[in-house]
């Protein structure tokens, strides 16, 4: 089966870690099934697998994703809920909590195994690209904002880094949410575009807001971490998800303890959170910002888009 995998690690370079070709048929384990790809899109964890962080030599080659969306051997379409072992479903109580691409081969594949309890019934309302943009990035984002940032209707929230899938889907559904939602970028054209799709304002990495935020989205990390500790109010909340800049130095601890803020870290969220973003997509009519749309064989020119920057919304590689 065609695939796009993980030959080697390259740190500086990590595209050119990149090979698609042919990979062995996925193995066949008790309680899991195996999916018929049809759409998968890129995180910066594929970026990342690619220069080495999170994976060892001796597990290489290394099929790369942890999004999917497919169809069973019965003909069901699915969404897979991509964090495996952190319930013991299907892979046994011991298991450590891992993402498809860090133990086992992950979703950028013709074909990809999960344990079957990780399978959620896709609503024929979203495509087979839109649904694989909800596991990681979209998942991350319902979170980051509700399950664990306790976002409230009328709450103020800011998100570093407009563009990304995660910031994307996070302007989408706080606006939804009736959340004032602000957002940083570099880019003009990213801060603009994340106002048409509802954001109550957009100001440049560091910028001045109107007033604090009650709760702030992290993904960057080094870049934004100081303003994001600065602009949170007294009691407020800030939710890291990531840290495509790096990781922050210094911690600002002393904001931190003064202030009484609470930093919280997520992995993404539990099925029980992509049932509930699925059903709000379908109600709502909400659907995920499509950046770019490949084949599979054309994998390293979607990771080299995503290194880049240069996207809004996801990249979605089909079968």
């Amino acid at each position: 089966m065609l695939a796009a995998y993980a030959a080697r690690f390259a740190p500086n370079d990590p595209i050119s870690a990149l090979e698609v070709a042919d990979r062995p048929e996925p193995e066949a384990r008790e309680n899991w099934s195996t999916v018929e790809v049809r759409a998968s899109s890129l995180n910066h964890h594929d970026l990342w697998s690619l220069r080495g962080v999170g994976l060892r030599e001796a597990q290489l080659p290394m099929i790369l994703g942890t999004d999917a969306a497919g169809v069973t051997a019965d003909g069901t379409e699915v969404v897979v809920h991509g964090v495996i072992g952190a319930t013991g479903h299907g892979v046994g109580p011991t298991e450590t909590r891992s993402l498809p691409s860090e133990r086992y081969p992950g979703t950028l594949a013709e074909r990809f195994a999960v344990p079957t309890w990780n399978l959620v019934p896709k609503p024929a309302e979203l495509s087979f690209a839109e649904a694989s943009c909800l596991p990681t990035a979209w998942l991350t984002a319902f979170n980051m904002l509700f399950t664990s940032g306790g976002a409230k209707p009328g709450d103020r929230v800011l998100v570093q880094g407009a563009g990304g899938g995660v910031s994307t889907a996070a302007v989408l559904l706080g606006a939804a949410a009736g959340l004032e939602v602000h957002v940083t970028s570099r880019d003009e054209a990213k801060r603009a575009r994340a106002v048409e799709l509802g954001a109550a304002g957009a100001v440049a990495p560091g910028g001045r807001l109107p007033a604090k935020v009650d709760l702030v989205l992290e993904t960057v990390g080094a870049a934004t971490w100081t303003h994001s500790v600065k602009s949170v109010r007294p009691g407020g909340r800030i939710v890291v998800a990531g840290a495509t800049s790096g990781d922050a130095s210094p911690a600002e601890l002393q904001r931190i303890f003064f202030l009484e803020l609470s930093v919280i870290g997520v992995t993404m969220g539990s099925k029980e959170d992509l049932v509930g973003l699925l059903n709000l997509l379908v109600r709502t009519g909400i659907r995920p910002i499509i950046d770019t749309e490949l084949p599979l064989a054309r994998a390293a020119e979607g990771l080299a888009r995503l290194a880049a920057g240069s996207q809004f919304g996801k990249i979605v590689l089909t079968v």
